[in-house]
């Protein structure tokens, strides 16, 4: 392989420069993604995957010098700062309301946000402005390293598999190291980052979903190595001339103000028909009942995921038919509507059994830059609505309003932790762009003393 030095020097210079090079736009978009990222993390505590990651982690991933430690969110245990940082990257990657970058086909936050609270735990006097752009950093780099990987190997890889590389980008500039230890790490991280197969997930889902909470240990772990001296391989996402043009606009096309915020805690591929349907019911006033038969035409990706009534948590995540069947019933998707009683509420079983998905080129060819499906609703009436294409909510193309965001930060946050720690968290985090912010006024809310009910 031929090193790409200018790449590489790109990379060090955005790294290793300074927050001011940054523009507060992007800035102001890591402090909401940031929150929104929380919030689900708050929204997960309760369901199963978190809690067996956060248990294994304080069991298996502890730390017995403290300095080299740090807690795991809405819990309080203390792990070592790969264990933590697993244990709520998994957390957070099982409620699948986090945000995404289209082109990577995949999601930085999600390991991005565990890592920068594992890795600033002892810095308590670093600069929230210094912590927001730390986390630009790392979308910056990972995505194009999630670009890149993609462009080069046939098979559709979990965000497990490059935003582990965001996460070296992040721990080398926020502990101090080196251009050369830096190199090491991402070779390290990209070496052993989980290239596990993304499709094999949707087909079968698990907990497993998106590969994330190896990611985020992975990335921590190779900066950590790196720092004593281990030696990886130069990062192949980063360093090869065939995919130099691609790490270009490092610096001057801020792709983090480019991420989607997710509407509801269901796969994104699905989001497009639940935003049809919802549109379609609030035009024409009909409900669940007035439905004879709905079609949903999408894309090829979205076409796979799970047909099914769901009997896991999972599934009911990375499934359309239930998605689009919880919306038509209820008018809204939350945590709520896809755990527990959820899976077994005979109103949406009844209707999964009128709608059908077929796959549609118009759409396939669009994606993995955009995410569209259209939608045809037949009334008992005999009256047939069509939705025409609909581009999924909460991207550039169609954002959210921030009293959106902040409701559903609400849904995912207040259930859990109250509505006046919630409060706090929010108004703390929105001042994180100001100057004079300390981050650690931020990231203490999110590390409450353990409480058993969350465990």
């Amino acid at each position: 392989m031929k090193t790409h030095t200018r790449t590489f020097d790109k990379l060090v210079k955005l790294i290793f420069g300074a927050s001011s090079d940054i523009p507060d736009s992007a800035l102001e978009t890591a402090a909401t993604l940031l929150l929104d990222t929380v919030g689900v993390a708050a929204g997960a505590t309760p369901l199963d995957a978190g809690r067996i990651a956060r248990n294994f982690a304080a069991d298996f991933y502890a730390a017995p010098n403290p300095d080299l430690s740090a807690p795991l969110m809405f819990d309080g245990r203390h792990a070592s700062l790969p264990g933590a940082a697993y244990a709520s990257a998994t957390q957070i990657d099982n409620l699948d309301a986090h945000d995404g970058y289209n082109p990577t086909r995949g999601h930085i936050g999600c390991a991005a946000v565990p890592a920068l609270f594992a890795f600033t735990h002892a810095q308590p006097k670093l600069s929230g402005r210094d912590a927001l752009a730390a986390l630009v950093i790392s979308y910056e780099i990972a995505a194009r390293a999630g670009i890149a990987l993609h462009s080069t190997v046939s098979d559709y890889h979990t965000s497990g598999a490059w935003n582990a590389l965001g996460v070296v980008a992040m721990g080398c500039r926020l502990l101090g190291h080196d251009d050369e230890i830096m190199r090491q790490a991402m070779g390290i991280a990209e070496y052993h980052g989980p290239r596990s197969q993304m499709m094999r997930e949707i087909e079968n889902p698990t907990m497993l979903h998106d590969g994330s909470g190896m990611g985020a240990f992975v990335g921590v772990s190779a900066t950590l190595l790196a720092s004593r001296g281990f030696q990886g391989a130069p990062a192949i996402t980063v360093e090869d001339e065939n995919v130099a043009q691609i790490w270009e606009d490092l610096g001057a096309n801020w792709t983090i103000e480019k991420n989607y915020i997710k509407p509801y805690p269901i796969c994104r591929w699905a989001h497009a028909a639940i935003d049809a349907v919802q549109q379609l019911m609030v035009m024409h006033k009909f409900k669940a009942e007035d439905v004879a038969s709905l079609e949903v035409r999408t894309f090829h990706q979205a076409a796979q995921l799970y047909p099914g009534m769901p009997q896991t948590i999972s599934q009911a995540q990375y499934s359309l038919h239930f998605a689009v069947a919880v919306m038509l019933q209820y008018g809204h998707i939350g945590p709520m509507h896809v755990s527990g009683a959820a899976l077994s509420d005979p109103n949406v079983g009844d209707v999964i059994g009128r709608i059908t998905v077929v796959e549609k080129e118009r759409h396939s060819s669009r994606f993995p830059e955009s995410r569209w499906s259209d939608v045809s609703v037949e009334l008992s009436d005999g009256r047939v609505f069509e939705s025409g294409d609909v581009h999924a909510r909460g991207g550039p193309e169609a954002p959210m309003s921030n009293a959106e965001i902040r409701g559903k930060f609400g849904v995912m946050c207040n259930p859990v932790i109250g509505e006046n720690h919630a409060d706090k968290i929010w108004q703390t985090g929105r001042k994180l762009v100001e100057q004079g912010s300390v981050f650690s006024d931020f990231s203490r809310l999110i590390c409450p003393a353990p409480s058993r009910d969350v465990k």
